[in-house]
Formats: structure tokens, sequence, C-alpha cells
């Protein structure tokens, strides 16, 4: 399947299932199953597919992504946390490096839980602190506040940014 007809078939969810496959897609892309649908183009697409621009429909858009997203990070993150590395890496979905996932480690070994949050507000690294976390067996609750954290930030820059560009069209 190309590029292409992932971004169609993605649109497609969205517009006969809407919040609903927007949910879906996050629990996805937070458990690092989905790499096809990056949330930096899923929350700008679910605005524009999903609402009439209202600031209230914004904040559902956002909150979605966001819940969806800390249920994914969760699940990764008590699998590696009960299941610890040899197990994690026994299965291939998971798409990072061992290489890739030391960088990481290192970062979490620095700045601890504030490099949960920190990780999902950056783009292309969010949610890469999560497996490091359940490694170092950090609280679950405190965990899912700074992955929810991270998470409505991302997602709420993400969201101001598609609603000024939408603006200037």
């Amino acid at each position: 399947m190309s590029l292409t007809e992932l971004s169609a078939f993605v649109e497609g969810l969205l517009i006969e299932h809407g919040y609903i496959a927007l949910f879906g897609i996050f629990v996805l892309e937070g458990a690092m199953l989905l790499y096809f649908a990056p949330s930096e183009s899923l929350v700008p697409g679910a605005i524009y597919l999903l609402t009439s621009h209202s600031p209230f429909e914004i904040a559902v858009v956002i909150g979605v992504a966001a819940v969806g997203a800390t249920v994914g990070q969760t699940a990764l993150f008590l699998f590696a946390k009960r299941g610890g590395r040899d197990r994690l890496f026994e299965h291939r979905w998971i798409r990072v490096s061992e290489d890739r996932l030391d960088r990481f480690d290192r970062w979490f070994d620095r700045w601890g839980m504030l490099s949960v949050v920190l990780s999902n507000t950056l783009p292309f690294t969010r949610g890469m602190c999560t497996i490091p976390a359940g490694f170092a067996r950090l609280d679950t609750h405190r965990f899912v506040v700074s992955s929810a954290l991270g998470t409505v930030v991302f997602e709420s820059a993400l969201a101001l940014v598609t609603i000024g560009v939408l603006q200037l069209f």
C-alpha cells in the first residue's frame, strides 16, 4: 500500500467513523504500532475533516488525541515495565533500534520523569521515553500524568499551527 493509499485510508476512517477512529489511531500511534500516520499529520487532518473550526470542536480533537495517545503509551509502558528489554525486542512490532533506544535510555537517566513530558512535546521523538520509563519501573500514575501533559502540549501546539494555516486560506 502506497503512502497516498494509506493517507486516503486514514482519511476515509476519519470521515466514516469520526472521533472513534481518531481515538483508535492514536492508541496505536501511542503504542508505537502505527508508523504510517504520525500525530504531526493526524491532528491537522482531524481538525480539517471533523470540525467547523470552533474552539470547542478543536478542544475535542485535542482531548481525543491526547487520551488515545496516553492509553497507547501506557500500554507500551506497562509492557516494558513488566516484560523488560529482552521481551520487548522479541517482538519485532517495535521498530525502534537498540541504538536509538539506548540514546533515550540515557536521556531518561539524565532527566527522569521530565524526559517523558519533553519527549512527548517534540516532533518525531514522541513517546520515545515511554520504554525507558517502563524499564526504570517509574510509578504508573506518574507516567500517565507525564505522558498526558506532554501530549496535550504537543497536540495543542499542532492545533494552533493548523488553525493559523487554515485562516491564511
